[in-house]
């Protein structure tokens, strides 16, 4: 069994900051790459950020220079730091993960799905 929660949404009005979480539980033992999606009710879904298993990270324009994606593989655990944030920012976010079990079993991406996690940005 694979778990993904994905946690900190919320609230907040413009310029503000959140912290998002993705945590990985149960057979997975390890995390390649992680990718951090966002989508509004009947919009497109949008990728905005990835890091590799090395740490290399990429950024969509739309938000390079206010979001940073970082990982701590003891935790399972994989943050995207929202800051200064936008209206338009708005929407579900998940994280979208690949990895391995400890058997060898190779997790690909768009295995795993969590619940997402809110985020509203007020102008």
């Amino acid at each position: 069994q694979v778990q993904l929660v994905e946690s900190g949404g919320g609230l907040v009005q413009a310029g503000g900051s959140l912290k998002l979480s993705c945590t990985v539980s149960g057979i997975m033992t390890g995390i390649t790459d992680v990718d951090w999606y966002r989508q509004a009710p009947e919009q497109r879904r949008e990728l905005i950020a990835s890091i590799t298993q090395s740490g290399d990270t990429a950024y969509a324009d739309s938000v390079k220079g206010r979001f940073t994606i970082s990982r701590d593989d003891a935790k399972k655990t994989i943050y995207l730091q929202l800051s200064h944030l936008k209206p338009e920012d708005t929407g579900l976010y998940t994280c979208d993960v690949a990895g391995w079990t400890s058997s060898g079993l190779r997790i690909s991406h768009g295995t795993v799905w969590g619940q997402g996690t809110q985020v509203s940005v007020s102008a």
